[in-house]
């Protein structure tokens, strides 16, 4: 009986390339699911499309958007990527869905939701899971990024899953944080950190529209009035961050926002900030990757046996928790 195993597939990432590089949506999506698998061949093959790609030198406008659940984002992207794709622009859109920390199922519903925009033909939307990834985004979104970048788009819009504690990842992939709120928010506030208060460049007020306008305005001048008691920031011009209202469902405050993201691109451009933010997300998804590579480590043999004995031991009160981390980093070392 022959028990041989099947040979691993062998992927083209050469002909894969040249058909990403010509816009081809389906290659696009193709690519994207290569780069999402956790298969090592996959993964292998997937760094060497990524490296293929990157020596296009094509860069879009990279912009994250994040929100407490309920604000409205999708309704939101889809009307802001139709003005966008008005204009002749092309709009990648990458929507990040939570996973079930039990089933590690998502519900991947977002281009349900953007039926006019996915319609489109200069549009092109992808849902991923998140599979419990930390930071609101998916473990390889960076990746998905730059594929759609070599695929020529000049808007690549990121979405998270929502707003919470460590809801300021997509910080370190884009080049604009877009910090989306919901009118008489009341305490909202609270819930939302400092942290992702200091890192978004323009807080939108949405659903500034019908009963609710009022409220929305008074919303965004108590948020221009909390943005200004944070320090500025020396890679912003004066006037940075902004607090704007705007309404999805209307269209209405859409035009300005984009004003101002264009300037604030602009004058970091000018200013030298652009390429040195950049190289700095570049140095932290490095580290990052070094990170999850070395407990990737921890659940392949022999390493997972070593893992799990010292877990009995730890569990059983013959190990601290500390003691037992020593001695398996040491393990690692030899």
């Amino acid at each position: 009986m022959d028990v041989t195993p099947p040979a691993q597939s062998v992927i083209d990432t050469d002909t894969l390339a040249g058909a990403v590089r010509a816009g081809e949506r389906r290659a696009l999506a193709r690519a994207i699911t290569l780069v999402e698998s956790a298969r090592d061949d996959h993964r292998a093959a997937a760094r060497a499309l990524v490296a293929e790609l990157s020596k296009s030198g094509r860069q879009a406008l990279r912009i994250g958007l994040s929100g407490t659940p309920g604000v409205g984002k999708s309704t939101f992207i889809e009307s802001f990527g139709c003005f966008l794709t008005a204009q002749g622009l092309r709009v990648a859109v990458l929507a990040v869905d939570p996973s079930s920390a039990r089933s590690g199922g998502s519900i991947l519903g977002d281009k349900t939701r953007m039926e006019r925009l996915s319609r489109d033909p200069l549009a092109f939307i992808r849902p991923s899971p998140s599979r419990t990834h930390l930071g609101g985004v998916a473990r390889r979104t960076r990746e998905a990024v730059a594929l759609c970048e070599a695929a020529g788009f000049d808007i690549v819009l990121i979405e998270t899953v929502g707003v919470g504690q460590s809801e300021t990842m997509v910080a370190e992939m884009c080049d604009l944080f877009l910090l989306l709120l919901a009118p008489a928010g009341g305490d909202e506030l609270q819930g939302v950190k400092r942290g992702i208060m200091e890192m978004a460049d323009l807080i939108l007020v949405n659903k500034a529209d019908g009963d609710l306008k009022p409220a929305a305005m008074r919303t965004r001048a108590d948020y221009a009035g909390a943005l200004r008691l944070l320090r500025r920031r020396p890679q912003d011009p004066d006037g940075f961050p902004k607090a704007l209202s705007v309404s999805a469902l209307e269209e209405d405050g859409l035009a300005t926002a984009w004003e101002e993201m264009q300037f604030l691109a602009q004058w970091r451009r000018d200013h030298g900030h652009w390429q040195s933010r950049r190289a700095m997300q570049a140095r932290h998804w490095f580290e990052e990757e070094v990170r999850h590579s070395l407990l990737a480590r921890l659940t392949r043999e022999p390493l997972k046996g070593v893992m799990e004995h010292l877990g009995t031991l730890v569990g059983q009160g013959a190990r601290t928790p500390d003691e037992a981390a020593a001695e398996l980093l040491a393990h690692m070392g030899r």
